[in-house]
């Protein structure tokens, strides 16, 4: 096992790429060649931090909502484009 340092600013980015984007740990973990277990340590220490200090929670609480709402905008885009091509499917039919 290698004892790697990473910058701050990288942990941050990838926390962030976590919580507000919403990737894996897993897919995180390859793509930025993390040790085993690296990336699972930040997000517990980071859950330890938001206890403590009322302006990170409320930032990491900013973040998950951004994660739903683009989520639950996604599935309304899906539905949107469903919904175009059966109406154009529907006046089709019609003529």
């Amino acid at each position: 096992m290698s004892n790697k340092r990473y910058p701050t600013e990288l942990r941050d980015k990838i926390l962030r790429l976590h919580l507000e984007d919403g990737r894996t740990i897993k897919s995180l973990t390859k793509e930025y060649d993390l040790g085993s277990g690296t990336l699972k340590y930040w997000l517990d220490k980071h859950r330890e931090e938001c206890k403590s200090n009322p302006e990170l929670q409320s930032q990491t609480d900013a973040m998950k909502e951004i994660q739903r709402l683009k989520k639950e905008l996604a599935e309304a885009k899906k539905e949107n484009d469903f919904l175009k091509k059966a109406a154009t499917f529907f006046a089709k039919e019609i003529d």
